[in-house]
């Protein structure tokens, strides 16, 4: 998961593309910039980032089961709906389905779930999102879907910390544009002679806040 951070006001995020420049420029803590012919002082700090997480993410779709929504609301009892159902996708005129081995229906929420005997008789409705239902010479359209499982594997939270990414503090402000004084805090960190380096990504915040996520 992508990791928010909270960037304020006169702060400047920089991401190095190699980790021992972003290390070596906070070990020597502050650094003079010149923003638009003004001496400013800045402070490199390392910093942590809130609470991230990791995890699996696995999802099973059965051959066996669909999922049916938006069945139509009639006067008919719920068991003649059920057997309706069956029917209706027991023999399909679009092919596949088969013979159906329990059919789940609830009718406060229009859903059901079909259970066919055959394993992998369901994938025929995968790419099928509306089907015709024929009920009393009428022809509705059920809206189907695959049946899936879900679970998470491996989940753990953690405290990141950026080892490649340094926190800028104490930008004095300017008349300049925000885009101009980042252009030049580029130019400042990227040259070897101020112990800088290759960046890989800078965002300069001079009013307000903002928040930037980074990711594992």
């Amino acid at each position: 998961t992508k990791i928010p951070f909270r960037l304020n006001q006169n702060e400047a995020l920089l991401t190095f593309e190699d980790e021992e420049v972003a290390q070596r420029l906070i070990k020597m803590g502050n650094h003079t910039v010149n923003l638009d012919n003004k001496i400013a002082d800045v402070r490199v700090k390392p910093f942590t980032l809130e609470m991230g997480i990791t995890f699996e993410l696995h999802i099973t779709i059965s051959g066996k089961k669909i999922n049916i929504s938006e069945v139509p609301e009639l006067s008919i009892p719920e068991d003649w709906m059920r057997d309706k159902l069956e029917l209706n996708f027991y023999k399909t005129e679009q092919g596949g389905g088969g013979e159906v081995e329990n059919v789940k229906y609830d009718k406060q929420s229009r859903t059901a779930v079909i259970t066919f005997l055959r394993p992998g008789a369901a994938n025929s409705f995968v790419r099928c999102t509306k089907y015709p239902f024929f009920v009393n010479g009428r022809c509705y359209r059920l809206s189907v879907s695959p049946n899936t499982a879900v679970h998470l594997e491996k989940f753990q939270l953690y405290c990141g910390i950026s080892k490649k990414t340094i926190l800028l503090k104490g930008i004095q402000e300017t008349e300049d544009d925000e885009e101009s004084v980042q252009d030049m805090i580029e130019i400042h960190f990227q040259k070897p002679s101020n112990r800088g380096g290759e960046i890989e990504k800078i965002k300069y915040v001079s009013k307000g806040v903002t928040w930037v996520c980074f990711e594992e």
